[in-house]
């Protein structure tokens, strides 16, 4: 079941998001922020949490503004996150489609994600729902010491492509 992600999911989501920075493969980040550093990066709309049959926690998707400037109010940037013991049970495709659902009723005219090129299931996630890869960024921040590359994905909503 895909619900808002509250602060009260916070403890599980962190856990979630823990995992992904140890596999070295998810986010540059070290450690996991705290919920009022996380909350106030995000887009208030557009944040959900997949919870199993026992209501626990076992994946989310957020939206980050990638600019605070008017022109950029459409285009922002998707994690999605899935615990790692949930892989391979269409965990990241309902969020996929959640997100993607409400950035659309949100006024978000394109999706924009910084993926690890190792990451092979973010990759196909991202292309399975029509984002493509625009661009490549080598060495562009180093994470344990040693320098990595990003590739980077775009969405353009239908609902807002210009003609």
């Amino acid at each position: 079941m895909v619900v808002a992600l509250e602060n009260k999911h916070w403890i599980e989501v962190a856990e979630i998001y823990k995992e992904g920075i140890a596999t070295n493969n998810a986010t540059f980040r070290k450690e996991v922020p705290s919920w009022n550093e996380w909350s106030s990066k995000c887009h208030q709309h557009s944040r959900f949490v997949v919870l199993d049959n026992e209501n626990t926690v076992i994946g989310w998707a957020a939206l980050a503004p990638v600019s605070n400037r008017y022109e950029y109010r459409g285009v922002a940037e998707v994690s999605v996150y899935v615990k790692l013991s949930s892989a391979g049970k269409r965990i990241g495709s309902k969020l996929m489609e959640k997100i993607i659902e409400s950035s659309e009723e949100n006024h978000i005219w394109s999706l924009y994600s910084s993926l690890f090129p190792e990451n092979i299931g973010s990759v196909k996630l991202h292309e399975k729902y029509g984002f493509r890869c625009i661009g490549f960024r080598e060495k562009i921040a180093q994470l344990n010491g040693v320098w990595r590359d990003t590739v980077l994905y775009e969405r353009r909503s239908k609902k807002y492509e210009l003609l």
